[in-house]
C-alpha cells in the first residue's frame, strides 16, 4: 500500500508520457519511441516547478522498470536459432564491439570526457543500441542525463545509417538477388533495432526480396544483443575493482554485480527449451513488446530528469565519439566482410 501512496503519481506521469510515445515509435519507427519519451520528458520537466511528488515514482521507473526491460528482453532470445544463423557474423560482431569500445577509451582519454558518457555511447553503438544502454546504465550507476546524453547520440546515427545504408550498400555493390551481405552489414553495423529494421525493410523493398535481408539482419542484431552478458559482468567487475583501489577497501561483489542480468539468461534459456519443444515463438512477443514499453517508460523518467539546455550545451564531444564509433564499426564490418566474400 505504501508503495502505490508514494509512487503512484511519478508513475501515471511516466505513463502519459509513454503511451503517445509508443504511438508516435509506431507512427515514425526510424526514431522510435523511446526517443519521444526523452524528447517530451525533457519539454514537460521545464512546466512544472514542483517535481517532489513524482520523484518516487520517477525513481523506480528510471532504475527498476529499466532492468526489467532487459530482463524481458531475453524472452526474445532463441539461443539455439541465434547460435546456429549467426555463427557466421560472429567474427564481425566480435570486432566491430572490440573496435567500438577501443574507440570510446581512447577518445574519453583524448578529449577529456565523462568515463560514464563514453562507456554507454561504446556500448551503445556496438551491441544494440537502447538496449545496451539501459542494460549498462545501472552497472555503472549512470544519472539521468548521462543516459539522456547517450541515447540522444545513439538516436542520431542510427538516423543517417538508416537514410544512408541502402545507397552505400548499392554503390558498394551488394548482392541485389539476396539479401545476405546487406543483412549482415545492417545487422552489424546499425545500433538499435527499429534502425536496423528499417534500413534492411528498405533494401527488401527496392529489390523485392521478400523478408530475406530483414531475417537476415534481425538475427546477426540478436547474436549481437548476446554480448550484453559479457559486457555488463566485465564492467561490474571493474566498478567493484575500481571502487576498492581508490577506497581502500573490499567491496562485495554483490553490492554492483548485474542480477537482472542472470534473469535476462534466464529468459533466454526458458524461450529456447520451450521454442524446442514445440511452443510458437508467438507466444513470447507480449514479453517482448512489454520489454520496448518498459523502455519507453524508463526513458520517460530519465528524460524528465534531464536538463536539455545543459544537454545541449555539452553535446560536441558525446556526438564527435559517436560519430567516430559509428565510422569505425562501419569500417571494420565492411572490411570484414569483403574478406569473408560475403560481398
Amino acid at each position: 500500500m505504501n508503495f502505490i501512496k508514494e509512487k503512484w503519481k511519478g508513475l501515471l506521469m511516466r505513463l502519459a508520457i509513454s503511451i503517445p510515445s509508443v504511438l508516435l515509435g509506431k507512427k515514425f519507427p526510424i526514431i522510435g519511441g523511446p526517443v519521444f519519451a526523452i524528447l517530451i520528458g525533457m519539454v514537460l520537466t521545464m512546466f512544472i516547478k514542483n517535481k517532489e511528488p513524482y520523484e518516487p515514482g520517477i525513481k523506480y521507473t528510471s532504475k527498476k522498470i529499466l532492468q526489467y526491460a532487459v530482463v524481458l528482453l531475453g524472452f526474445g532470445m532463441n539461443l539455439e536459432v541465434v547460435m546456429e544463423t549467426g555463427k557466421q557474423s560472429l567474427p564481425i560482431i566480435i570486432c566491430t564491439i572490440s573496435t567500438s569500445l577501443i574507440i570510446a577509451y581512447l577518445l574519453h582519454r583524448k578529449l577529456d570526457m565523462p568515463e560514464k558518457i563514453s562507456t554507454l555511447i561504446g556500448v551503445g553503438s556496438s551491441i544494440c543500441g537502447g538496449s545496451a544502454i539501459a542494460a549498462t546504465a545501472p552497472v555503472i550507476d549512470a544519472n539521468e542525463e548521462e543516459v539522456a546524453q547517450s541515447i540522444s547520440v545513439i538516436f542520431l546515427f542510427n538516423v543517417l545509417a538508416a537514410l544512408i545504408f541502402p545507397s552505400l550498400g548499392a554503390l558498394l555493390g551488394f548482392s541485389t538477388t539476396s539479401g545476405e551481405a546487406f543483412g549482415v552489414f545492417a545487422g552489424t553495423a546499425v545500433n538499435d533495432t527499429s534502425s536496423v529494421t528499417a534500413a534492411a525493410s528498405t533494401w527488401d523493398s527496392i529489390y523485392q526480396l521478400g523478408s530475406r535481408t530483414l531475417d537476415k539482419a534481425v538475427t546477426v542484431k540478436l547474436t549481437r544483443t548476446l554480448a550484453i552478458i559479457p559486457i555488463t559482468l566485465f564492467l561490474a567487475f571493474r566498478r567493484a575493482r575500481k571502487a576498492e583501489m581508490e577506497n581502500g577497501n573490499n567491496i562485495p561483489l554483490k553490492q554492483v554485480f548485474p542480477f537482472f542480468i542472470l534473469f535476462f539468461i534466464g529468459a533466454s534459456i526458458i524461450t529456447t527449451v520451450a521454442t524446442s519443444a514445440g511452443v510458437s515463438p508467438e507466444f513470447f512477443l507480449p514479453f517482448k513488446e512489454l520489454s520496448k514499453f518498459f523502455i519507453i517508460m524508463a526513458m520517460a523518467a530519465i528524460g524528465f530528469n534531464t536538463d536539455i539546455v545543459k544537454l545541449v550545451r555539452s553535446g560536441g564531444k558525446p556526438i564527435l565519439l559517436g560519430m567516430s564509433c559509428w565510422i569505425g564499426i562501419t569500417a571494420v564490418t565492411l572490411t570484414l566482410q569483403h574478406f569473408m566474400h560475403i560481398w
